[in-house]
């Protein structure tokens, strides 16, 4: 009896270790209070990320998700997921194409704040490699703040797609430095 006791409960507890979607959410299993298309109150104002976003009608950056600090504003945590755009070919791979559509390649942070090489530097120093443009609801550049983002890779992968494949490199799990960082970057 015990010997099947003990068997039984080595196979509930490997089917349970063996499923993938207990290891990190998706695309479609995105934990609620995250949101695509979020709305950034600054100032009194709306902003979102400039975007086609990944959800027809929405402004967002493709595959992000988010949720805006309610102690502090000028920071959001993201969660970063291989979709891409209305546009791209329905489960297509947009960002890393050999890994899965919908898996989740990166937790997001990000803070608000003005642009500016020498903000840049600092920033890049941290892992804010990367910064996106804010636009209003009409798609007007905000003046002067942008989000900077440092991505934290949740697994290893090629990140081969996106806006920028000619940044395509070899990602492992933590900070991704080459994350279309702003060195290759225009000025907004």
């Amino acid at each position: 009896m015990r010997k099947i006791f003990g068997l039984a409960l080595f196979i509930v507890f490997t089917l349970l270790l063996s499923q993938p979607a207990l290891a990190a959410p998706k695309w479609d299993k995105n934990p609620e209070d995250f949101m695509h298309g979020i709305a950034l109150e600054i100032d009194g104002e709306t902003w979102y990320f400039a975007g086609p976003g990944s959800i027809m009608g929405a402004i967002d950056i493709p595959g992000h998700t988010w949720v805006q600090d309610t102690e502090d504003p000028d920071q959001v945590v993201g969660r970063h997921y291989n979709v891409g755009p209305p546009m791209a070919p329905p489960g297509t791979p947009w960002w890393a194409t050999d890994e899965p559509y919908g898996i989740i390649l990166f937790k997001v942070h990000g803070i608000i704040a003005p642009w500016g090489l020498e903000i840049g530097e600092k920033m890049a120093a941290r892992g804010y490699v990367h910064y996106h443009e804010l636009v209003d609801g009409s798609g007007n550049q905000h003046p002067y703040l942008v989000v900077w983002l440092k991505h934290t890779a949740v697994r290893s992968f090629y990140f081969d797609g996106g806006p920028h494949p000619e940044l395509a490199h070899d990602v492992t799990p933590g900070v991704d430095y080459e994350f279309i960082p702003i060195w290759n970057m225009p000025y907004p």
